[in-house]
């Protein structure tokens, strides 16, 4: 499980998060959701060590200033920002996210998992491409591809589907879906897009000028009263919570397999 307790990060004079706390929990999609500056990717960034913060943050465990290496077999991250300055064939990217488990039993499992991440992110077909020469929306892909690879009990995705079309943003979201109810991993996600969170959330932390502003089940957090004061604007939740569920892909045992000890 990802706690976070009391979470405040502070740069020179400015408060960017102050006393946030949630958690969230195994076979879970957590959702990140607020207006723009609300301290979201702050947040996201804290938990996953890579700003100094004071208060209280338990990674399965860890805490995000532990060992590198022992971060990255408990925690996968995919940031904003998926550009990369080096000319490296997609499978090599990809096959980043296994390099936490080399020397490891687990490393047997290396190719067939690369090869797993990439079909589920719909890249295996660019697998020998120079990534330069990819549109944003399939460098996201491949970054995602790389965290699949991971293949941790903790995911931190922040706006992971901002450069994607909506064919491969529902399939990214299915995937973290599956990921949760089927491999019981502890999805945290950062979204824009309130419809996407009511759809494959299961609980939903709410932040607003760098506070808490509510969290809690969906039904009990997309209030009009909530969201229309959150951001500034008149939401009507009707047409968000009448959404059925969408449709997730059935993910490859092999992400399953490796996560068996992490839950035993």
């Amino acid at each position: 499980m990802l706690s976070v307790d009391n979470l405040t990060v502070t740069v020179g004079e400015r408060t960017l998060v102050d006393s946030v706390s949630f958690t969230a929990k195994p076979g879970e999609v957590t959702g990140l959701i607020g207006p723009n500056g609300a301290g979201k990717s702050t947040v996201l960034a804290a938990v996953a060590g890579d700003m100094d913060y004071t208060g209280e943050i338990s990674v399965g465990g860890l805490s995000p200033k532990a060992p590198p290496l022992d971060l990255a077999r408990t925690r996968a991250v995919m940031l904003q920002d998926v550009a990369v300055s080096f000319e490296f064939l997609v499978r090599d990217v990809v096959a980043m996210g296994r390099r936490p488990w080399r020397g490891t039993p687990h490393a047997d499992l290396d190719e067939q998992l690369i090869d797993a991440a990439l079909e589920a992110a719909d890249v295996a077909h660019l697998a020998g491409r120079d990534i330069s020469t990819l549109s944003g929306g399939e460098r996201a892909r491949v970054a995602f591809a790389r965290v699949l690879a991971q293949n941790t009990p903790i995911v931190l995705l922040d706006e992971p589907t901002a450069a994607l079309d909506i064919r491969h943003q529902e399939q990214l979201l299915g995937t973290v879906k599956s990921l949760a109810r089927e491999a019981g991993v502890a999805a945290l996600v950062v979204l824009h897009d309130l419809n996407a969170a009511a759809s494959y959330c299961d609980h939903i932390v709410c932040v607003s000028c760098g506070g808490l502003a509510a969290q809690g089940r969906v039904a009990e957090v997309f209030t009009d009263h909530t969201l229309s004061e959150v951001y500034g604007w008149p939401i009507s939740v009707n047409g968000l919570l009448v959404q059925p569920q969408r449709a997730t892909p059935t993910i490859n045992p092999l992400f399953s397999h490796q996560l068996e000890e992490f839950h035993a």
